[in-house]
């Protein structure tokens, strides 16, 4: 099998992910019940590495997920109950949002993207990062702009934020290629190593955290570099380097008072 890396082609730059609460309940309803079980639900993913994924011990790990336990730990003394037994509920993409619209779980932990349609559906927190769509290409492909991937076969998965920016872009740039529906990243992994497609779009991040799980990785070094940063975002992002001005903004604007 060929060698390849994460050649990243920016498409856009929108707010990656939030954390969703509710939409259907109101929160103060949500917890009440919390309180009442002394337990809270949140979801999980298993494909979202650096975000949400599995450890070697089979449990939740990852950027958002250390940012839900902090959370979680507010709302203990929040609500006093000290502490809060946490049920973790398996997601996917496609059961993310109705896990939370139906009560299954209290807070979504996971790499999602503020959108207006998700936004009618559930309720976000604050930003906790932003990034764009990028792709994921064959060094020997020698692609450096979407313009390098006309004729190509793109998988994307089907019904994500990702799939709708990558069409825009392929319209906009009037680039012709075929996008082709996965499940799950893990399949858009297969697939891109198997040769049945020539790229793989998703979150930039995302896409640093994929290639690292590939049979042949490429050494990302000479792109991402390290520096010192907080401590969570440090554990998770200390190789990428300092955070863009505009995560760093997102941050200042997070800490505004009420």
């Amino acid at each position: 099998m060929s060698r390849f890396a994460t050649v990243v082609v920016a498409l856009h730059l929108a707010p990656a992910l939030a954390l969703a609460q509710t939409a259907s309940t109101p929160i103060e309803g949500r917890l009440k019940k919390i309180h009442d079980t002394k337990t809270i639900s949140v979801t999980c993913r298993t494909d979202a590495l650096p975000f949400s994924f599995e450890d070697n011990e089979k449990k939740p790990a990852g950027y958002t997920v250390d940012l839900c336990r902090s959370v979680i730990g507010v709302i203990e003394h929040q609500i006093g109950v000290v502490p809060l037994q946490v049920k973790w509920v398996p997601v996917t993409t496609q059961t993310r949002f109705t896990a939370i619209g139906s009560g299954e779980a209290d807070m979504e932990c996971d790499a999602t993207r503020v959108t207006l349609s998700r936004m009618k559906e559930v309720d976000f927190s604050t930003l906790t990062f932003v990034d764009g769509t990028g792709v994921l290409v064959r060094s020997a492909t020698t692609a450096n702009s979407l313009v390098d991937l006309a004729n190509k076969k793109i998988g994307v998965i089907a019904g994500t934020s990702n799939e709708r920016s990558l069409a825009e872009a392929l319209k906009a740039k009037v680039v012709t290629a075929t996008m082709v529906a996965v499940k799950s990243r893990d399949e858009g992994l297969e697939q891109f190593e198997a040769g049945a497609i020539d790229a793989f779009a998703s979150d930039r991040v995302l896409l640093v955290g994929l290639s690292s799980k590939a049979k042949d990785p490429k050494a990302l070094v000479q792109v991402f570099k390290s520096s010192a940063l907080p401590e969570i975002y440090a554990r998770w992002f200390g190789a990428l380097g300092r955070p863009s001005p505009v995560l760093e903004v997102m941050y200042v604007l997070g800490r505004l008072p009420e």
